[in-house]
C-alpha cells in the first residue's frame, strides 16, 4: 500500500553533516505519521524524530535533540533529516517509517510501513 525508500546515508567524520531522505510512494493519503528510527549493532531500535503528517508538529528523541531536524516536501512526499554535528553515537542503521494510525509515535508498533535502512557512520 505504501513503500518507502531511504538514501543518503554515508561515512561521516565526527561533526560533519548528513541529509537522508526518505520517498514515500503508493496510497501516500494513508499516512498519518512519518518517524525515522535508527539500529546500531546489538541494540534495540530507536527513536529519532517524528511528524504528524497533516499538522507538521515534530518531536526528536532527547539524543537528537538540537542536532537533527525535520522537513519535508509534499509534492514529492519525501521527508527529510537534517543531521548536523554528527556523533560517533549516532553511527547505526537509520529506517523510515510510517503510520496509519495516530499514536505513540515514538513507539515501533505504531508505524504499519518500512523502509530497507540507510547506513549512517561517522567516525572519530
Amino acid at each position: 500500500q505504501v513503500q518507502l525508500v531511504e538514501s543518503g546515508g554515508g561515512l561521516v567524520q565526527a561533526g560533519d553533516s548528513l541529509r537522508p531522505s526518505c520517498a514515500a510512494s503508493g496510497r501516500t493519503f494513508l499516512i498519518s505519521n512519518m518517524g525515522w528510527f535508527r539500529q546500531a549493532p546489538g541494540e534495540q531500535r530507536e527513536f529519532v524524530a517524528a511528524v504528524t503528517w497533516n499538522f507538521g508538529r515534530t518531536l526528536y528523541a532527547d539524543s537528537v535533540k538540537g542536532r537533527f531536524t525535520l522537513s519535508r516536501d509534499n509534492a514529492k512526499n519525501t521527508l527529510y533529516l537534517q543531521m548536523n554535528n554528527l556523533k560517533p553515537e549516532d553511527t547505526a542503521v537509520y529506517y523510515c517509517a510510517a503510520s496509519r494510525s495516530n499514536g505513540m509515535v515514538m513507539s515501533t508498533t505504531l508505524y504499519d510501513y518500512w523502509g530497507q535502512g540507510t547506513q549512517v557512520t561517522v567516525s572519530s
